[in-house]
Order: C-alpha cells, then structure tokens, then sequence
C-alpha cells in the first residue's frame, strides 16, 4: 500500500528530527510545536489532554485516522505526535485528506 503525501511528509518530520512523539516529551515541550497528530485509536482521557496541549501551543489539532499512529511514526504505542518546523507542517495540513482529520473533540 502506498503511503498517503501526509504520510511522506511526516515521514520527512521523522528524518529532519522534527517529531517529537508522546504525551510526556510534549508536556516537557514549551514552543515551537505547529501542529499535533492524534491517533483514532486514544483513549477518551487522553483525547482531552490531546485538547490542553493544542490550546497549550496554540497549533491545529489532526486526527490520524490511517491506522495506527505508532505504525506511521514507528514508535511502540504512540498516541500523539507533534511537529516542530513550521513549513512541513503547513504541507501537511495542506494535503490532510482521507487519513487525517481536523480533531474537534467529542466522539469525532
């Protein structure tokens, strides 16, 4: 199966050092963070500490709806990621489709 343009470009995040994954290592975070990808498969608790850290850097909040986040960033039970370098996450956003959503809260 061939890897969505999202994808390849969080792919480039991984490559450049520039993805910082887990609930923990984002708290520790204090800036430079421009957009947050959600795994589909997070707890409820976990969706609104999901929500505290998107107001917390006031950056987009997406829904990785692919699969398994921890499989696209190929880290054991990853349930958020963030971007930390401002173009790549504008191409991201600009080509979220199918396999990643805006996260507005609630039941999706």
């Amino acid at each position: 199966m061939q890897a969505s343009k999202a994808m390849r470009y969080l792919g480039l995040c991984i490559r450049a050092g520039k993805l910082t994954c887990g609930f923990n290592a984002l708290e520790a975070e204090k800036k430079d963070v421009y957009l947050l990808i959600l795994c589909s498969s997070a707890s409820e608790n976990a969706k609104k500490s999901a929500l505290k850290l998107k107001n917390k850097f006031g950056c987009e909040l997406l829904e990785y709806t692919g699969g398994l986040l921890e499989d696209a960033t190929g880290k054991p039970n990853c349930k958020i990621a963030a971007v930390k370098e401002k173009n790549l996450a504008g191409a991201i956003l600009s080509v979220s489709g199918d396999d990643l959503k805006i996260y507005s809260g609630g039941n999706g």
